[in-house]
């Protein structure tokens, strides 16, 4: 257990928060409580804003004091919102109202490490790219209404898998944002239609030619905003590019008019077991990478991975 003096917290740890480049469900703002004093609240405001690079037009939220664990010290969450997206952080207040801390416990018990979370993710039978054999594996958790996945599948294909298609095997799961993206788990059914027919790898190159062409139309697809209308589009792309692959028409139609969600989600069930709250979310033999980051961070990510594979485990 730590307890650390708020003005010995490094700066960027709460904009950090904020920063990752990356689509995000909506979620509820806790419920605030009985607030503190009017000064304290004042004071509390103003330490944050001096002392953390919180942006201007993030929303800082003071809830209620709770009985803490620490001798002198009650609990203090405080909430931080910006659009739509609310982080509640733990802190703690002195009782006589002058001290602000902040207390992180952790539960080295529950910890994943990153062959735990490699054992957790069924990436058996899903489309890739690549080395089926490799020995490094690439799983992107995508949502395909998401601008920063179209990002990040646009730095992945054909750039990086040019440079490590012999090497790695890239691997796409479902991680549709329901919430705030209302066509994305057509699409993501859509495009499970067309793998299924992956008997003779044309259902698995179908699925690739649908997540290149609908991660670059996005914008299109969702012009109208009205959902019926993307739904459609997507209908009419899948089929095109069904028939691009010479596809089994009435085993595809059949597939689409079941509309079937119970694949996708499993997968976004996974997601969440392995700690996915957000698109896209690359896990790299286990290790994670979340948001749309630079093509030379998942490079140096994917170089390491291929080192360690190469290299015996040491005592």
């Amino acid at each position: 257990i730590r307890m650390v003096a708020l003005k010995f917290l490094q700066q960027a740890a709460l904009s950090a928060l904020f920063l990752v480049a990356g689509c995000h469900a909506q979620q509820k703002a806790a419920v605030e409580g009985t607030p503190v004093a009017p000064e304290v609240r004042k004071r509390v405001l103003a330490e944050l804003r001096q002392n953390f690079t919180v942006p201007s037009d993030v929303e800082i939220g003071i809830g209620k004091e709770e009985p803490g664990e620490f001798a002198g010290y009650n609990k203090l969450p405080v909430t931080f919102s910006r659009a739509g997206r609310v982080t509640t952080v733990p802190f703690m207040i002195s009782s006589d109202q002058k001290t602000l801390a902040r207390m992180e416990k952790y539960d080295l018990s529950k910890v994943l490490l990153a062959e735990d979370v490699a054992k957790k993710i069924d990436s058996a039978d899903r489309p890739f790219r690549g080395n089926p054999n490799a020995k490094v594996t690439v799983i992107n958790f995508d949502d395909f209404q998401c601008p920063f996945c179209a990002r990040m599948h646009e730095e992945l294909f054909p750039g990086i898998f040019d440079q490590y298609k012999d090497k790695v095997k890239f691997v796409y799961k479902d991680y549709p944002l329901v919430s705030i993206h209302p066509w994305a788990m057509h699409a993501a059914v859509d495009a499970n239609c067309l793998f299924a027919q992956k008997g003779t790898g044309a259902g698995n190159d179908a699925y690739w030619d649908f997540a290149d062409r609908v991660h670059d139309t996005a914008k299109d697809i969702g012009a109208s905003h009205d959902v019926k209308q993307s739904e459609a589009k997507l209908d009419k792309i899948t089929r095109e590019i069904a028939g691009k692959h010479n596809l089994d028409a009435g085993q595809l139609n059949a597939c689409m008019a079941k509309d079937d969600k119970a694949a996708v989600e499993k997968s976004m069930a996974e997601g969440d077991a392995v700690g996915v709250n957000s698109t896209p979310t690359l896990f790299i033999n286990g290790e994670k990478i979340e948001g749309a980051e630079p093509p030379d961070k998942i490079q140096q990510a994917i170089d390491n991975a291929l080192k360690q594979a190469a290299e015996p485990e040491k005592p």
